[in-house]
Formats: C-alpha cells, structure tokens, sequence
C-alpha cells in the first residue's frame, strides 16, 4: 500500500511540475541537429588504378558489390545511343558463356548480376558470392559482342525510339535538355532512329575499348565482408583487367536566354502538354549554397506539400502533381519546375508556376514551410541510413566529387542551420524568372494563342530541337487556299483509285503487326460491307484482344473477358456507311467544315472537320500534295472514359488498283503504336460467319 502511494504521489508531482513549464499553444524549440556517426570505408587501391571501397555490415550474410566507373560527360555525335547499347550489349553473354547459360547460372545460385556501360551489380549469400562475382567480372572483362545478339538489340532500340516519336513526356525529356544546352554537347544531344541505325557492332567495340577501364572504376563492397576478403576477390576478379585512365571532360558553361522566352513544340496528337520552365546553373556538391538549395528546391515542388504543388493541383486543379527539381553534380546543371497539364489550361499552369518562382525569389516563405522541409530531410536522411547501401553511395560521392570526408556527417547540422533569409537568397540566385525558358510540348493549335498573350517571346520547334519559322509553319503558296471540303474529298477518293474502283469492293482483309512497347503482336484486319468489322490481336498464339461488329451489334474480348459494345459504340460504328467512308460525305446526315491549313510531319495538309450522322466528330487531314488521307483524330471510349485518339497513315500501296496505307500509328493516352498491314485481300478470303 505505502509502495502504491509513493508511486502515485510521485506520478502527481510530476504530473503538476510539466503542467506549469510546458505552454502547448507554443511550438517546442528545435533541439540541436543529430551527428551523424558514418564510419569511413576501408580504401586501397589495386595496381591497376582501380580503387575498391569496403563498407562491413556484418548483420546478414550476404554481400553487395558495383563497379562504376569515373569518366564525366561524353559526346556521341551522330552515333547518339552507342553508349547505352554497349551496355546492352554486356549482358548477352560472354566469350565462353551463351546468355542462356549465364543466366542459369547466376539464377542456381539466387543471386543478382547485371552489367550497364558503367560497370556491374552484383548481390548474392556469402556462400555464392565469389563465383557470383567472377561472373560479373567475366561480363565485363570478356563480352561476347555477337551479332545476332546486337542486331536484336538494335531492332529493339528503334522500335521503342519509333513508339515515342509522339509521346509528349518523350519528347519533352529531349528537347529540354537540346534546348537549353545545345544539340551537339554531351548533356544536350539525343538518340534517333537514324543516330542507332548508324551504330555497327565495331561502334560498340571500340565505345567498349573507349569509356571501360579498370583505372577510372570504383568498386564497392557491402555487407558480410572485411577489407581483406574485399581485396582477395577484387584481385582475383580484376587484378589482371589493364586500362589507361579516362580521360574527364572539362565543364563547359552553356548561357541561359537573354530574356524568358517560350519554346513550343508541337505535338498535334497530345492531349495534355508538358511544360517545362528551365534554367542552367552551378550547383556542385562543395557549393556552400548547397544545403540552402536542397531545402529551397522541396519548399516550391519537392512534394505533396510544396508550393506548386498546393497550387496548381490543390488550388486550381489544372495537373495531378506539379514538382521541381535542382540536383547537384559537378557539371552545369538545370533547375527545372514544371507539370503535365491539360492543352486548355497550359497558358494559366505557366502563369502560377511563374508565379510560384518569383514567391520564393521575393522571399514569401514561411517558417512551417521551412520546418517541414527540415523535417523531411532529416526523417529521410534517417531512414536512407538505414541501408549499409547508402554509407556506400555517399562514399563515392564523397570521393568523385573530392568532398571532405565529414561532407554527410555533418549533413544534418548544416541543413537544420538554414534559414529563410538564406532561402530567399539561394533563390534570388539561381531560381531564375527573368532569364528562363518556358517549354512547352503540345497541342499548338490549341495552346499558341494562349501562351502568346503571357508577354513572352514564342519560338517554334520541331519534335528534335530544330528551329521552325512561322514561313515553314505556314502553308506552300501552291496550296490552293479556296479549295472546298468536298473538292479535298473528291482529290482523295481519285488519289486511291476513283470511285467506280472503290464502290466495287464489298470486302477487305489484311494481316496486322502492332509493336506495343517493344513486342510484336500478330493479327488479323477484316471488314465487310457496309459496317461489319473484325479486329484480333495476338499473342504466342494466344487471343490478347478481339472486337466484331455485324452491323448492328457487337462486342469486345480482352484477356478472356468479353463485354458487348455499349449504345454510343454500336451509334459510332452505324456512322460507317461503306469500306471507304469519304464516299458518302455528300450524303444526308453527314457535314464537312471549310479546309483549314496545318503541316503533317512537315507536308501542307488540309484540315476538315466531319461531324457524322450520330454527331460524333472527326478532325481528318488529307495531303495537299497526293491527297492521300494523312491522320485523324478522334475520340474513342475506354474504361469508361472518352480519350483522345490520333491515326497517322503512310507508305500507301497500290492492291488491285486501289492505293492502301501499309503503315499506320496510332497514339492514345500518350503511347504510340506502329501497325503493319500485310497481305491486302480485295473481294475474298472473308465470310459472315467471320462477324458473329
């Protein structure tokens, strides 16, 4: 009894005693920022050059180890991808193992090996990691470079390059950097089509010979290893690899515009533009501005909570997130803030992330933004420490970048000194409004006149980073400007093959080959008339999509799901009246707009509106040239939503007197696809029991 009244006696004391010295309507003061304790890893280096870092953490038994290697920027000129397929190209095998076979071996021991054009990764259980590591080493040591295997990659290369030719987020992440930098400078050039279909294997070769060398690499162990285990596997995997040093690039500084301008690029089939305000800077790890730059970057567009975020999402929902971004490195890097926001509120996104710029530049921030952004990084920076990977990945930092070895112990403390008058002054400094570019990747027909009233200069761009003038933009002067619409229609229907050529066709088949991301589906094309349609696509011989409409109702299988098409779909499909619609645009129910004039991939092209007989609209754009069909756009319906769809049509072929387009691509929701049409038939090969 007497124990339980001491015990409460003393719980009250306690109690009344924090009652009167803690005031909970004030924020407690910060306490002082936590040492970091960061053990330095053991270092030697091997009589080749290569230096080796060892990180113990003896807590698992398991080890890590990569291997990159220091060699700075590197310009690939007209060979622009020859870097990164070396890479590829190191994980197909080496002299005296097959990739199958190498693949197996490393899967028997439940390990993990990669390659890249900078080194290797290796993890794996101390009891295979040797053999694990020899295998890494073999990769890089004694590649294969066959050229079945490079041909493959190569192929794979330009079918991906090809899908994001209308991407507007591909396209953007290239012509910003172009840009601003410059196309012919390490940070400013981009693979092509043309600059991968350059590269021969004796380019991979000699890139190999060129940027690989034991005397500019670094590797690092982790985990369940001491130094001197780390010194015998590094000997025995690398220490008879001979090299010269590589040869690092001098930092070339790159000027930023005179005055804000906006660089617009057109992408007519985007359906939202990404835009991009940009400016270079100097912002290396040993910056004293440095720790102020980490913070002032997460208050405008680091997170959920920041400022652009809050603003241009929260506040006036034009995107799903709005962020920024202002790395260090050793080179001239870039701030960049910026969304994907939709065509029509592009003009008012620019405005508020503007605006947002000049709030930090002024100095309007807060000391709860200030502190929140200190919370994060030191939450962050705890967890990320948390990780033997991370003492790792800061020690090369540390010595790439010739930083003191204290650089992130001490990290935390100068973080938590910064201060808002520091804040406003790093963003005076190098978040820049005056002096900017504003890219924008989109829709120019919809977003131009809007960006054109911000004040700011408007210049256009191709897709590549090339200048356009407002003349080229503009249409030929052959262009014949009074043309009707059913005059451009009636160029068209005689372009293909005329009309008594076309109303004779009552039945068409092709064999389709769709590239969706790098792999191939096979199919079948077949439509009957007037509106009887199949469409299949396929899969190692397995049914990936099938659509069928009969002429009056129909349904769509995907996956083994199959739903019957909706009331708006079969109204759509009704609007078809034959194989070749444009035969019927004179016809009741149907209306054409007055040709307006735009370029298609660079050729002068009629644009005509076509509202059908359901109401349902289609922009198409017919060569002013040739008067072939060169693209439409529309909308189709998915999941429930109503999407933007674009189909670009080329290389038309002549099939039994009628000219057919072989290549095709479609774009929706931001993807391109390629499809082929092979093996035309005209009049045969399709059957009513193909439509049921």
């Amino acid at each position: 009894m007497k124990r339980v009244f001491i015990a409460s006696a003393a719980l009250f004391f306690c109690t009344a005693v924090f009652a009167q010295t803690i005031d909970r309507s004030k924020k407690p003061k910060e306490g002082p920022a936590p040492v970091i304790k960061i053990a330095d890893p053991a270092k030697f280096v091997l009589p080749n050059g290569m230096t080796v870092l060892v990180v113990e953490n003896h807590k698992l038994p398991k080890i890590t180890a990569s291997l990159s290697t220091n060699r700075g920027d590197i310009v690939e000129g007209d060979k622009a991808g020859v870097i990164g397929l070396m890479g590829d190209m190191l994980n197909e095998g080496t002299k005296s193992l097959s990739k199958e076979a190498f693949d197996e071996k490393v899967e028997v021991m439940g390990a993990s090996v990669s390659l890249n054009s900078g080194g290797g990764y290796v993890s794996a259980l101390n009891r295979y990691f040797e053999p694990s590591l020899m295998l890494m080493a073999d990769a890089l040591r004694n590649p294969a470079f066959e050229k079945e295997n490079f041909d493959k990659l190569k192929s794979q290369a330009v079918t991906n390059l090809k899908s994001q030719e209308k991407n507007a987020k591909s396209i953007s992440a290239r012509v910003v950097n172009a840009i601003s930098y410059g196309k012919n400078t390490a940070r400013g050039e981009f693979q092509t089509i043309q600059s991968t279909e350059a590269v021969t294997l004796d380019d991979i070769k000699s890139a190999y010979q060129k940027y690989l060398s034991p005397a500019s690499s670094i590797l690092t162990f982790v985990g369940d290893i001491t130094p001197a285990q780390a010194k015998e596997y590094a000997t025995r995997a690398f220490g008879s690899w001979s090299g010269k040093k590589i040869e690092i690039a001098k930092n070339t500084t790159v000027a930023n515009p005179a005055k804000t301008e906006i660089d617009l690029i057109d992408v007519p089939s985007a359906v939202q533009s990404e835009i991009s305000v940009a400016n270079l800077i100097n912002n290396p790890y040993s910056n004293p501005d440095h720790h102020a730059l980490v913070l002032a970057n997460h208050i405008l567009g680091g997170g959920a909570e920041s400022k652009l975020f809050m603003n241009l999402r929260e506040k006036h929902g034009f995107t799903y997130g709005s962020y920024s971004n202002l790395p260090s490195d050793r080179y001239q890097t870039m701030f960049k803030a910026g969304a994907s926001v939709r065509n029509d509120k592009v003009d008012s996104a620019v405005t508020e992330i503007i605006r947002e710029i000049n709030n930090m530049r002024e100095g309007k921030i807060t000391a709860e933004e200030l502190a929140t952004a200190k919370a994060v990084y030191n939450g962050v920076f705890a967890m990320r420490m948390e990780n033997p990977q991370t003492t790792a990945n800061y020690a090369t930092t540390i010595l790439i970048n010739g930083l003191p070895n204290d650089f992130y112990r001490t990290y935390l403390q100068k973080i938590n000194a910064v201060t808002v008058a520091d804040i406003k002054r790093v963003a005076q400094k190098y978040l820049n409004s005056a002096d900017t570019r504003i890219v924008v990747v989109g829709k120019a027909s919809v977003v131009k006149d809007g960006l054109s009233k911000l004040g700011y200069p408007v210049k256009l761009y191709d897709i590549y980073a090339t200048p356009v003038t407002e003349a080229a933009a503009a249409p030929s002067a052959d262009v014949d400007k009074n043309i009707s619409a059913q005059a451009v229609i009636d160029k068209y229907v005689a372009a293909i093959g005329g009309k008594d050529a076309l109303s004779k066709v009552t039945s068409m088949s092709a064999d389709i080959t769709m590239n969706v991301s790098g792999q191939a589906l096979g199919g079948v094309m077949k439509n009957a008339a007037p509106n009887k349609s199949l469409m299949q696509l396929s899969m190692g011989g397995m049914t990936v999509m099938k659509r069928v409409f009969d002429g009056k109702k129909g349904y769509q299988e995907q996956m083994g799901q199959k739903k019957e098409l909706g009331a708006d779909e079969v109204a759509a499909a009704g609007d078809t009246k034959g194989l070749f619609p444009q035969l019927y645009y004179n016809t009741d129910g149907f209306k054409l707009s007055a040709p307006a004039f735009e370029k298609v991939n660079g050729e002068d092209a009629y644009k005509i509106v076509v509202t059908k007989p359901s109401g349902k609209t289609e922009t198409e754009y017919y060569s002013a040239k040739t008067g072939f069909l060169l693209k439409q756009e529309g909308k189709v319906k998915a999941a429930g939503q109503e999407l933007e769809q674009t189909m670009e049509f080329s290389n038309y072929t002549p099939v039994g007197g009628i000219q057919l387009p072989a290549s095709m691509t479609q774009s929706i929701m931001g993807q391109s696809f390629e499809i082929t049409m092979k093996g035309y038939k005209l009049n045969e090969g399709v059957a009513d029991t193909d439509f049921e």
